[in-house]
């Protein structure tokens, strides 16, 4: 009668852990749950109040070859370019896990709604969304 949870509670746990990284010029790290001044400093910067952390590798956490993994990424990016949304190259990786690192961006400007459809569009369990408060909250697609 009841379905099998389609995102099982450890990897749940796994993605609220998981260091979520901007790196480059705007080098910051978002926490789930954690308040974060550098991006709230960013919002004012770029006039926007709100962000999304999301990634294409991976699907549905799926072990993806790194070749197949960097051309996700290269089509999340070339889509997001596309939409003229401005974001930032960034790495999702738990501080002591063993799943590797996920290319990922950090996308200012983007609703949640948006988020959730482009997540959906790239297979990802979930995706990371900050609101006009800078507190990053992770959102499950599945």
């Amino acid at each position: 009668m009841f379905s099998k949870p389609k995102i099982q509670p450890e990897t749940i746990q796994a993605y609220a852990e998981t260091e979520y990284r901007v790196t480059g010029d705007q080098s910051l790290v978002l926490r789930i749950g954690e308040y974060n001044e550098s991006l709230s400093r960013l919002y004012k910067f770029n006039k926007v109040d709100s962000c999304a952390f999301i990634t294409a590798c991976n699907p549905y956490s799926r072990s993806l070859s790194d070749a197949a993994n960097a051309g996700r990424h290269d089509e999340l990016g070339r889509d997001l370019q596309h939409r003229r949304l401005k974001f930032f190259q960034g790495e999702g990786k738990h501080p002591v896990g063993d799943w590797p690192g996920e290319a990922s961006y950090l996308i200012l400007g983007l609703s949640l709604e948006a988020t959730k459809i482009l997540g959906k569009k790239y297979e990802q369990n979930a995706i990371v969304w900050c609101g006009s408060d800078a507190l990053p909250q992770l959102v499950l697609l599945r």
